[in-house]
């Protein structure tokens, strides 16, 4: 079964997602980018979600956590919860 390993920020509105991945793609750091300003509670591991099988996270977050290029920014990615920047670091089909 595809498991993945990703990190992610989530925010309320697309235009500060699109700050935020501005901010990361000219040097901020990731996980301090998460820490200051995602909603979710694994923002104070740096937006850290473990490892996960398909199907584990909601339709649209899984999508582009089994498709994306491993390392990229992808995002801002609507779900029910918001919006996310979602980095996949890594992934075993």
């Amino acid at each position: 079964m595809a498991q993945a390993s990703a990190r992610h920020i989530l925010v309320s509105t697309e235009e500060k997602a699109n700050e935020l991945k501005t901010a990361i793609e000219g040097g901020s750091d990731f996980a301090q980018v998460a820490k200051e300003n995602s909603s979710c509670p694994s923002a104070r591991m740096g937006g850290e979600l473990g490892t996960f099988g398909r199907g584990q996270m909601v339709p649209e977050f899984d999508q582009v956590v089994f498709s994306a290029p491993v390392g990229v920014v992808q995002g801002p990615v609507k779900t029910q919860f918001g919006y996310h920047l979602v980095e996949v670091t890594a992934r075993q089909d």
